[in-house]
């Protein structure tokens, strides 16, 4: 080794030698600073956990730092994680329902359940300051979360919009009201007469409910079995109510207008200062009258009026002091005003009869019943519109059919034409609430037209 490094001294110059050694002595030097590759394997691992950057690929790696030995992977978990652990997903809860029907109550749907006696006692007991169970109806639903043979939760369902939910708390149950409460949407329609009220109202997108609403509201002042001619028209304002944005129920007409023979009647709905509604004219008096015009609904009649009618059965002359309606065997009679009943049971040839008395003067007769309404009997007041019997054939009758009498003072009067007392107009201390919700009901409904007549132009 001496020789060579003489040779190579005396072949180069010494400059150019002690260069040489320099550039040795640093490389040296840098060999010794650089980590070992068991440490650089280690700090590749981190670099590559902790890089949470959005241009980080697993294509940036190096071969060196895929082949990474088993060894070496304590060293990489031991740095913190950077992301939030997963929340726990609950568990799904297992409800057995059953639906209420005729002749159920809690023992028997705790049954179906299977659960015991003491169960319904306890359920009842935590219920009852709250009347939860105090009457229970076909349809409702009854929910029951048992866990491990022990019931946990019971929801009562009277309707899509009213629940109670009872939850287990140690040796008893908190009870807690649920109220939904539905979108309300205003919807308008309009219709003209051609056949029948009912055929335009369904051509309008009316329900029966509602149609029958309709007539009802101006049956005071328009007679449904006689008054319409074709080309009587109506227009309508409504309430539909709406749940997770399926359509659940209609609410009240709001105001509507019903054109008869060239006479056009307007109702308004208003609410009270005490929460009562009523309909009124836009001049703040009661589309109510005192009596009904007819206590049938769209009864034919048979028979009018006549002082001088030979009697169908008796074969002979004898005054028809009232007036019959042709209607099927079953149908709701109802009372024409408020009153008491002062006679009800059979009467001769009037068969079935109740008679109501309406104020000092006034009274009227309801005869040919096939069965009187249940829960009411001489002394019952009875408010105008209820139901007092059904439509039948008692007596001297050849069919199914009402004979009303109204009679003023003792005194026979033609129902049909007999000018009946109206009801109680808005009171002065409603009159300023009063005319601003009728202007803006009539707004709208102008608003509605117009905007209807436009399509139909387009």
């Amino acid at each position: 080794m001496l020789d060579h490094i003489k040779r190579l001294k005396g072949s180069f110059p010494t400059v150019h030698l002690m260069a040489v050694s320099v550039c040795v002595f640093i490389i040296s030097i840098t060999l010794m600073l650089l980590p070992s590759e068991e440490v650089s394997a280690t700090r590749s691992i981190a670099l590559d956990i902790n890089d949470t950057s959005p241009h980080s690929t697993e294509s940036d790696n190096t071969p060196e730092q895929l082949a990474i030995t088993p060894a070496l992977l304590p060293a990489a978990k031991s740095v913190p994680a950077t992301t939030a652990p997963a929340k726990p997903v609950p568990a799904p809860e297992n409800w057995v329902e059953y639906e209420v029907e005729s002749g159920d109550n809690l023992t028997t749907l705790f049954k179906k359940a299977g659960l015991s006696a003491r169960d319904v006692y306890t359920v009842a007991t935590a219920a009852k300051p709250h009347k939860t169970f105090a009457r229970m109806h076909p349809g409702e639903r009854l929910a029951f979360l048992i866990e491990g043979g022990k019931l946990e939760k019971l929801r009562y369902i009277q309707s899509r919009l009213t629940s109670t939910l009872l939850i287990r708390d140690e040796d008893s149950f908190t009870v807690e009201k649920i109220e939904r409460i539905p979108e309300v949407r205003q919807q308008f329609t309009s219709g003209t007469i051609e056949n029948s009220l009912f055929v335009a109202g369904e051509h309008a997108g009316l329900s029966n409910k509602k149609i029958m609403e309709l007539a009802s509201l101006f049956g005071w002042d328009v007679d449904f079995v006689l008054d319409i001619r074709q080309g009587d028209s109506f227009n309508v304002m409504y309430e539909e109510h709406y749940l997770d944005g399926e359509k659940i129920d209609e609410g009240p007409i709001l105001a509507a207008q019903f054109t008869n023979q060239g006479n056009t009647f307007t109702a308004l709905r208003y609410i009270n200062q005490d929460g009562d509604s009523n309909y009124y004219t836009p001049d703040g008096y009661s589309m109510r009258k005192a009596f009904l015009r007819s206590p049938v609904d769209f009864a034919r009649i048979s028979s009018r009026f006549n002082l001088k009618r030979k009697h169908p059965v008796l074969n002979r002359i004898r005054a028809h002091k009232g007036v019959d309606y042709a209607a099927g065997s079953g149908t709701p009679i109802k009372s024409a005003g408020d009153g008491k009943i002062i006679f009800r049971g059979v009467k001769g040839g009037y068969g079935n009869v109740v008679i109501v008395q309406h104020g000092g003067n006034i009274t009227t007769l309801y005869a040919h019943m096939r069965s009187f309404k249940r829960g009411q009997s001489v002394g019952s007041r009875v408010k105008q519109g209820q139901v007092v019997g059904f439509v039948g054939s008692s007596g001297l009758a050849t069919g199914p059919h009402l004979h009303y009498e109204f009679r003023v003072n003792g005194v026979h009067k033609n129902p049909l034409t007999v000018k009946l007392p109206q009801a109680e107009p808005i009171p002065k201390s409603e009159r300023g609430s009063f005319d601003i919700a009728a202007n803006r009901l009539l707004a709208q409904l102008e608003t509605y037209q117009a905007t209807q007549l436009a399509q139909l132009n387009q």
